[in-house]
Order: C-alpha cells, then structure tokens, then sequence
C-alpha cells in the first residue's frame, strides 16, 4: 500500500492506495470511531492485489492528526469524493466499521448511483426511523460519559468492549493509545454528536446499492445487534451473524469476513 496525503483547510489526511488493475474493482475501508486504518489490517493483507484498495485515517484519527474538530457527515463524504476522484476511483464497494458504515451510508445517499455495493460490519442504519429521541439526544454529551473514566480503564475497557480475540484486543489497545485521554474523549465525543446530527438529517432513506449486513454475534457496543435485526427486518439485506466475534468482527473472525466480502463482491461485478 501507498501512503498518501490530501490537504484540507482543517488538517492532513492520510489514506493507503493500491492498485491491482484498471479493470478490477475498487474496495474502500472505512474504520470506526477513534480506530484508524490497522483496524483493517486483515483485510487489506487478504484483498491487496486482488482487487484496487484504499483506506484512510479519518479526519483527526491515527495520521490524519492534527484536525480541527469542526467537521461534520457532509465534509467527510466531500473529502472522500474528492480523494476518490484524486485516485480514480470508480464505482467503489464501501466497507464501513461502526461510525465507517454511517460515512458510507452518509456517501450513498449524497453521491447516489455511484456506489457499487455497501458492507456494513458492526454498523448501523443511519434512517432516522431507527432511533428514539433520547438516543440522539444522549449522544451528544458523550464527553462527560467518557471523561471521569480514568484513562488505564477506558483503554481496557474499550479494548474488551470491541473485540474477543487477543489479536483484536491487542490492536484496538494500540490504536487507542496513540491519542492522549483528553484528545481520545474529545474525538469520541465528536464523533456521537456528528452521528446524532447526521442521523437527524438523513431522513428516511435506504442504500440504493446491493447491501450486506455483518455483525458479531457478541457484539456488545451500544445496541448494535439490535439495530441490525431491525434493519435487516425492514428492508431484507442479508444479514450475517459471526460467531465468536464482537464490535470489531473483521479482526475476531478475519477469514470469515474475508469470504463474506469476496462473496459479496464477485456478486456485484457482474
């Protein structure tokens, strides 16, 4: 993979680029709040090659700091267009972890027709029609949740939370701790009030491209499992349920989630 870097007003991006062929389809991973691009690690070792990758360090995640926290959905899908038409990047499959499924859905609903396909891993709709008032009203003071957390247990905690395997703790501990406690509290607050004020606006509206739906069976962040059983009720994607796995799937069954998007994609380039 290729590091690269696209320059905004607020801050630096940095986001990985390989190119397998003209002809071959492109896979764009978008990691989850407060992870960066190694959340992805598994998966980009398995598809680089194969098929045209990119994933990036979100705005003030990872590399892509420092970033001024003034961003919202509308920017972050502006900054993806714009990277993806940097790099020649033509009707991509989205691949979203947690808040990365909700930038996609986010980019599907502004950019409409242009998306080949949309995996959704440990995600959920982005349609208001999901969500009670209280829910979004509460994710916009996660800071105070967070804060008077002592740093050692939040990096523990956050690390049990979002995965069940050794490989998927040990990462997210890692990816966490390049953040002081403050600028992790600050981000992940940011990041709740960009989802609550993005859900808000969305409306009611659903992909309108081929949609697969994967989420660990022992999932326990928020009410993930929830949301995709409902999800997948109203509208009939395909839903997956890993075993053994929790937040972040695709680093506690990998190989799976690997085959799963293979499947996916071989589906939808025809």
């Amino acid at each position: 993979m290729v590091e690269k870097i696209f320059h905004t007003s607020f801050g630096d991006i940095r986001y990985w680029v390989n190119a397998a062929g003209e002809a071959r389809p492109w896979l764009v991973f978008l990691p989850g709040l407060t992870a960066d691009h190694r959340l992805f690690d598994k998966q980009i070792e398995y598809f680089e090659g194969k098929y045209n990758c990119l994933v990036w360090d979100a705005p003030a995640h990872g590399g892509s700091r420092p970033f001024r926290l003034e961003f919202y959905m509308d920017q972050l899908t502006e900054y993806l267009h714009s990277i993806f038409e940097r790099e020649g990047v033509d009707r991509p499959a989205l691949i979203g972890q947690s808040l990365g499924g909700y930038i996609a859905q986010a980019y599907i609903r502004r950019f409409s027709g242009t998306v080949r396909g949309f995996v959704s891993i440990d995600s959920a709709p982005l349609s208001r029609d999901y969500f009670a008032g209280g829910e979004l009203a509460l994710l916009k003071h996660a800071y105070w949740i967070y804060r008077p957390i002592p740093w050692e247990l939040l990096v523990k905690l956050g690390a049990t939370g979002t995965a069940q395997s050794e490989y998927g703790r040990g990462l997210m501990e890692g990816m966490m701790r390049v953040y002081s406690p403050k600028e992790y509290c600050e981000l992940a607050a940011h990041g709740y009030k960009l989802l609550s004020l993005a859900v808000e606006a969305h409306g009611n509206r659903e992909p309108d491209c081929p949609v697969l739906l994967l989420c660990g069976k022992k999932d326990g962040a928020g009410s993930s499992k929830r949301y995709n059983r409902a999800w997948t009720k109203k509208t009939g994607f395909r839903l997956v349920w890993l075993e053994g796995a929790g937040h972040n799937s695709n680093t506690d069954a990998p190989e799976r989630v690997n085959e799963l998007i293979e499947i996916f994609i071989k589906e939808n380039s025809r």
